[in-house]
């Protein structure tokens, strides 16, 4: 069997943990029976600062490395992209290599190299949320999605900020090898949860493990599909088809809380998204989330967040407003 060749691209300015995050996953399932060959490409060979200073020595630059046979191309983002999508070189080899690859990833504001090199026209993509106006604005031909973690659009897979590459290059994983071989990957990682693409980048910690069987995995779904409708015992109980108590007993074994506090959780991350990306008022964003009052509410960010409602909106949008025009 030919090995599968996975080809990093970074340039000057390249957030490490794009590069570094996706190769140890990788590298690990290759130990569990994956047969990846990684390689890191740049403009050129040498040493190549990171935007934290780190400097990551490249062996190829695009000169010498054949673009053609590569299964997967995984573009990393950072502050140096801006520059390095006008290098004609580079965007050049990265075309060339996307065309004939199986698949073609991005981490973060990777996906504007990407677009420079015209592999995600006409795609549904995602990146960073503080990068998300500066992708629409300058880049029509691609439909951009800002919440989730990352997104699939035929053989094009793009991720949100940083960490979320992570999450990505365990999706291929278990594209390739399976769902046990990702969650083996993931517990030597430590990453607590294996996050699903469509969960949004701007959850919380991750806090809880994935549901292990087909009945909770229902119960948790309805949870997420509406954080505000009625969750009781007796309702989950109805989506995961078991009685009340054997559905208290079994979700709160497969994801260590029980499903009251599960619900609190999801709802908190519901209102969380709300609050960033909307101007409806608290009260609104209360009733709909399923706290019922801005009082209830407040009272569980505090004991979740350790600021109220008003406040985490405030801080959220100071800090979006900041890095867009940094």
């Amino acid at each position: 069997m030919n090995r599968r060749r996975i080809v990093f691209v970074v340039f000057e300015g390249f957030q490490p943990l794009d590069l570094v995050g996706p190769h140890e996953v990788f590298q690990r399932a290759g130990r569990s029976g994956g047969d990846y060959a990684c390689q890191i490409v740049a403009p050129r060979p040498g040493p190549v600062p990171a935007e934290s200073g780190l400097p990551v020595h490249v062996e190829h630059g695009v000169a010498d490395l054949d673009p053609q046979g590569v299964d997967t191309l995984v573009v990393a983002g950072g502050t140096g992209v801006d520059q390095a999508r006008h290098d004609r070189a580079l965007t050049d080899w990265v075309a060339a290599a996307g065309a004939g690859a199986r698949r073609v990833t991005s981490v973060c504001s990777g996906v504007f190299l990407l677009a420079a090199a015209g592999l995600a026209d006409g795609r549904r993509v995602t990146t960073h949320w503080a990068r998300a106006r500066q992708l629409t604005r300058e880049h029509p031909e691609v439909r951009v999605d800002i919440d989730p973690i990352f997104i699939r659009d035929g053989r094009v897979w793009t991720s949100a900020g940083v960490t979320a590459g992570m999450d990505l290059a365990l999706a291929l994983v278990e594209e390739d090898l399976g769902q046990q071989v990702a969650l083996d990957v993931a517990r030597h990682l430590v990453m607590f949860l294996r996050r699903p693409g469509g969960q949004s980048q701007f959850s919380m910690a991750l806090w809880s493990p994935q549901p292990s069987t087909d009945p909770i995995r229902a119960a948790v779904a309805a949870i997420h599909a509406d954080p505000g409708a009625r969750h009781g015992i007796a309702d989950l109980a109805g989506h995961a088809r078991l009685s009340p108590r054997h559905l208290q007993r079994r979700f709160t074994a497969e994801l260590g809380l029980p499903p009251g506090a599960f619900v609190e959780r999801v709802r908190v991350e519901a209102a969380q998204r709300a609050l960033a990306e909307g101007d409806d008022p608290v009260e609104a964003i209360a009733r709909r989330c399923g706290f019922g009052t801005a009082e209830t509410m407040r009272r569980t960010f505090h004991r979740y967040l350790g600021v109220a409602p008003s406040d985490y909106r405030e801080r959220f949008r100071s800090t979006s407003r900041e890095l867009e025009h940094s």
